[in-house]
């Protein structure tokens, strides 16, 4: 199911007779420093690991992945990308209902539906800025036998602490919490936030290569599970799942710990210089609502009389391609995402929503609810 994804970079190149690199796409939310120059000149070096195939069961990026995170392999399974995984869990653990907490990755309950579970949302509340409520979380939780948490969230951007998110796990032994990390590194601190260290029999977090990295098109992602979990999920593990050149990026990381902490932590300076600049300029100048991110991109609530749509579609035709977020579940047509990029990119893009909102905002207008 691809119904519920966000732009298509190659189809608005072909829409606007142009190559994709003459986008600025601001709707993929990837790492706008990467990928680390050294890992594409290792990746060209071993360009000639793609005439064999790779290691059948990926045991050794699980081995490189693992001691980098400092935890038992035997609870660690690769996968081409998460998303593979997400779909895989529902199955593997013979799921009936399922909690996706929203509004987030569509692949939560796409994969339900795939596998035929009974899937329920809730929305956290606007006006908590999306902040799930963990008490909420526990009385919707209570009929499902899963539960899926993106934290920090996609498209919000709303990041629980992680003593919040133990304690609501702990409350709930007999449900499993699926705990998706993959925009984690973006997040200060991602060290005193995350779960991947967790003990707890009812936890599985998943860790995506993609975002921090800039490595979408390799495929690769994590999932780490308490051994009785894992044992439901290694029977239907597909081989050669992961390829050759994944495989080599991800040990290429992993061990080179010193490289990837000041890249990452350069890349979150960077990030929040920008956040700032460029939510103060839109909220000054519009009036429109950036949500507070902990992530790479920033939810925006459009001025009322001005729809995603209109937006998305003159963003495109100035070759920027934004996140109209109508599709998700729980928001609107007064909703867009825009990832964060280079100063100039940003700039420009913010630059262009404020021209659009002072000419199409319609004070007396209202979006669709």
């Amino acid at each position: 199911m691809i119904g519920g994804h966000g732009g298509n970079i190659y189809h608005l190149a072909q829409q606007l007779g142009c190559r994709p690199s003459e986008i600025s796409d601001m709707s993929a939310n990837v790492n706008p420093l990467g990928p680390m120059p050294a890992l594409l000149e290792h990746l060209q070096a071993g360009i000639s690991a793609v005439a064999a195939l790779p290691e059948v069961d990926a045991s050794g990026v699980v081995a490189a992945f693992s001691r980098f995170y400092g935890i038992d392999p035997r609870q660690v399974m690769a996968g081409n990308g998460t998303t593979e995984l997400i779909y895989l869990i529902p199955r593997a653990l013979g799921v009936k209902k399922a909690l996706v907490v929203g509004p987030t990755y569509s692949d939560y309950r796409d994969a339900c539906t795939m596998n035929q579970v009974v899937c329920n949302h809730l929305i956290c509340r606007e006006e908590d800025d999306f902040v799930p409520d963990m008490q909420a979380i526990r009385n919707a939780a209570r009929p499902a036998d899963l539960v899926f948490l993106c934290n920090p969230n996609n498209p919000t951007g709303a990041l629980v602490a992680r003593s919040d998110v133990d304690a609501l796990c702990r409350s709930m032994p007999d449900t499993v919490f699926v705990v998706d990390e993959s925009y984690l590194p973006f997040a200060p601190m991602p060290e005193d936030a995350t779960m991947i260290g967790s003990d707890l029999p009812n936890v599985m977090v998943l860790n995506s290569m993609s975002k921090a990295f800039r490595i979408p098109g390799l495929r690769i992602g994590f999932v780490k599970a308490p051994g009785p979990l894992m044992q439901a999920l290694a029977p239907l593990a597909l081989p050669w799942s992961v390829n050759s050149l994944a495989q080599a990026a991800v040990k290429w990381l992993m061990d080179r710990p010193d490289q990837v902490d000041i890249f990452l932590s350069s890349t979150r300076n960077m990030l929040e210089r920008e956040k700032v600049r460029i939510e103060e300029c839109i909220h000054q100048k519009t009036g429109a609502r950036c949500f507070p991110s902990a992530t790479s991109f920033a939810l925006i609530r459009l001025p009322v009389g001005l729809r995603a749509s209109t937006v998305w579609r003159q963003m495109a035709d100035n070759r920027i391609l934004i996140r109209d977020c109508t599709n998700f579940t729980g928001l609107s047509d007064a909703f867009i995402r825009i990832s964060l990029k280079s100063e100039s990119e940003n700039r420009r893009a913010a630059d262009l929503l404020v021209s659009l909102c002072r000419d199409h905002a319609d004070p007396g207008g209202r979006h669709a609810r």
